[in-house]
């Protein structure tokens, strides 16, 4: 058992801003980052397009930001959040460019400025079509400087540690639940260890590996929202599952998709059909850079309308040096795969990308659970409401790491106590008694591959009430089984994960009945049009 003065769940931006942060204010107390892969491993890396922000004054403004924000997230949007995310942003934008990120600039020094889907002027800043991987490779680099943070990889969060595992009844309606630490699986010792934190932070990103096909890494399983539903925290809108609309088609390919970047329809790329047909002018006035959610839709729809897997991507017009200028990631992928984009159009269709619920946090961070804290794809701050307007994910990022950072260190110096309960009784360490290795590692592969089917065919772009009753009542008997496989086995890496994916698939699918409606990125074909309700499912 150890305990430190920072606990921080997560290598991604979300997690290194805040952990980088706490360790230069307090260089006297021990930071201890985990991650279940490598350090570089994470939702950031594959971040191609960029980050949303204003710095052209001149042509755009915080008004113009907001504006398009709330107009992609079809009504859900806090605009009091979406205020705060918008204006902050250029401020951590210059702290990340001071710690040594590069951005891509014009001959003239000014940054290159993209535009992407649902915006209404040019305000990306970039790095070529690896931005989350700069992003990323100045925050590890910075991190590693600092004496006071520890990063431990290879190490898996099995669960929250709360009053529950010292003898008391919580439910969702206790009102003051408290995080002491959690239980981690060392993968290198294969051992169970105890970790405590007065402040536990969760930037565990997304969730995408619950469908078949997605652009996220094999990661992004939704440990922390699982989590934080097992120990009854808040969790919201998890119904608004985002697919990015042109990840690239590879015939029988499962799993991680590689993203074919917005940026390149924002750089004049056309969405073609079968027939060759420039078809998005039919669904949406803004074409091609149409909201995501509409763009994936009509894809959708195009590809069940000609009987297709896939539709294409047009970027023969374009200038072979600058593509391979902005696009050098991509235009590699391609041209490895027998695709020149001078020649050939790219083969694209929507896949799994990005969660807009996640745990219930306020401005500062702060989850239902004290002294617990999430920040990042994992998070719903209330930003992109039902549907995330492009390279807005990163910047929400870095700005609420800052926030609650600010909000943590204010207590620390303050010298608030932070737990109650803790005093009543010591934390027992983790309970394997009775468990032993499943005989066959095939009941967990074969789960995990029915969890991905059902949230495929009946949880996907398009839905209605007849899908969502049948997935429900399968992920109902999954979770049964899995449980009970859980409750009489060690836990393995493969376990956990299917565990945390089936609570994910369940949460998606409880939030998509819940809502009786078509808002953002949850189309219902028996509820086509919007409630009047405006309403936010917590679960």
């Amino acid at each position: 058992m150890q305990e430190v003065d920072f606990l921080v769940i997560g290598t991604g931006i979300a997690g290194l801003t805040y952990a980088y942060k706490m360790a230069n204010k307090f260089q006297d107390k021990k930071v201890l980052i985990v991650t279940k892969a490598t350090a570089e491993e994470t939702n950031t890396k594959y971040a191609q397009g960029g980050v949303a922000v204003v710095f052209d004054p001149e042509n755009d403004s915080f008004e113009k930001h907001i504006e398009d924000t709330l107009i992609a997230g079809d009504g859900l949007c806090n605009p009091q959040t979406v205020e705060i995310v918008v204006k902050d942003g250029p401020d951590r934008i210059v702290e990340l460019i001071k710690l040594g990120t590069n951005f891509d600039k014009e001959k003239s020094g000014d940054y290159k400025l993209g535009k992407e889907g649902g915006h209404s002027e040019h305000r990306i800043i970039h790095h070529k079509d690896i931005t989350g991987w700069e992003m990323e490779r100045a925050l590890l680099e910075t991190v590693s400087k600092l004496s006071n943070i520890e990063i431990i990889k290879h190490c898996f969060v099995i669960d929250l540690i709360t009053q529950h595992h010292l003898g008391y009844l919580v439910t969702k309606s206790t009102p003051d639940i408290e995080c002491y630490g959690v239980y981690v699986l060392n993968l290198e010792t294969n051992q169970i260890e105890t970790i405590l934190s007065n402040y536990v932070y969760l930037a565990t990103g997304g969730n995408g590996q619950v469908y078949r096909t997605t652009t996220n890494p094999a990661i992004a399983t939704g440990d922390g929202v699982a989590m934080v539903y097992r120990a009854k925290g808040r969790i919201e809108n998890m119904e608004f599952i985002q697919f990015h609309p042109t990840a690239l088609y590879e015939p029988g390919l499962l799993g991680q998709a590689f993203l074919i970047t917005e940026a390149v329809r924002g750089d004049g790329g056309i969405l073609r059909n079968k027939s060759g047909e420039a078809f998005m002018e039919r669904y949406d006035e803004r074409k091609d850079l149409a909201p995501r959610d509409i763009v994936a839709r009509a894809i959708d729809n195009e590809m069940k309308i000609t009987g297709t897997e896939h539709v294409w991507l047009d970027c023969r017009h374009f200038d072979k040096e600058k593509f391979i200028e902005h696009f050098p990631n991509i235009y590699d992928k391609c041209m490895s795969i027998g695709i020149d984009i001078t020649k050939d159009m790219i083969p694209v269709a929507p896949a799994a990308h990005y969660s807009c619920g996640g745990i219930k946090v306020d401005e500062k961070g702060r989850t239902s659970i004290r002294n617990l804290y999430a920040v990042g794809e994992c998070s719903s701050t209330g930003l992109h409401g039902a549907n995330r307007l492009a390279s807005n994910s990163l910047l929400e990022a870095m700005v609420f790491a800052h926030r609650c950072f600010e909000y943590v260190s204010q207590k620390v110096m303050k010298g608030v106590p932070p737990n109650q309960y803790r005093k009543t009784a010591p934390i027992p360490e983790w309970n394997a008694k009775g468990t032993s290795h499943p005989k066959e590692m095939i009941v967990i592969t074969q789960s995990l591959k029915e969890l991905r089917q059902i949230m495929s065919d009946y949880v996907g772009i398009v839905r209605n009430n007849y899908r969502l009753q049948r997935a429900s009542k399968r992920i109902d008997m999954l979770w049964d089984e899995t449980e009970d496989l859980y409750r009489s086995s060690k836990v393995s890496p493969q376990l956990l994960e299917l565990r945390n994916m089936i609570t994910i698939g369940y949460l998606i699918i409880k939030g998509a009945i819940f809502r009786k409606e078509s808002r953002g990125l949850n189309f219902n074909t028996d509820y086509p049009e919007k409630s009047n309700l405006i309403q936010n499912i917590v679960l």
